[in-house]
């Protein structure tokens, strides 16, 4: 990707390099979904994999209506953060149980983080190009990625936290 020379540019570039964090995101949780024994959290992770595939819908959709080529850019950042939640989920994974599950949620909630503040990105930029569907997308999904995060936090306070303490 070239230096971007104006808001247009850095808006396009936020929805390039969210697809590919998408992209990435949607492999490690599928890899964490499999290792989980909390049926809530194997729940949720599924049904996020179902949200993070319609994100990515929506990153695709704005690109193509901004006239721009359709195309991710590889993003660094999520690619850390993929990296350190397959490490933590597998090579240096607790077994099976609730000391995973809990690590799987942090794990989750750090990539999570990055779609927020991304997103979030994003719609600001979209507003201050008056892009009004873009930021009602934007705002939706940012939205969704926040509850997401919120269930996570409560499933960790209410079971997989407790049962983790006692394990």
């Amino acid at each position: 990707m070239s230096a971007p020379e104006n808001l247009t540019d850095l808006y396009t570039g936020e929805l390039q390099d969210l697809w590919s964090a998408n992209d990435q995101m949607a492999k490690a949780v599928k890899k964490m979904t499999s290792k989980v024994s909390d049926s809530d959290l194997k729940d949720m992770l599924t049904k996020s994999q179902e949200g993070i595939a319609a994100h990515t819908q929506i990153l695709k959709d704005l690109l193509e209506e901004s006239d721009e080529k359709v195309k991710k850019e590889h993003c660094k950042g999520m690619e850390g953060l993929v990296a350190e939640a397959i490490k933590h989920t597998t090579e240096d994974a607790p077994d099976k149980g609730p000391v995973l599950d809990a690590v799987v949620i942090a794990q989750f909630q750090r990539m999570s983080h990055y779609g927020i503040a991304g997103f979030g990105t994003a719609a600001a930029f979209a507003e201050a190009l008056n892009l009004k569907k873009a930021v009602k997308a934007l705002n939706k999904a940012t939205k969704e990625i926040y509850g997401s995060d919120e269930y996570m936090t409560k499933l960790a306070e209410t079971n997989v936290n407790i049962d983790a303490k006692e394990d």
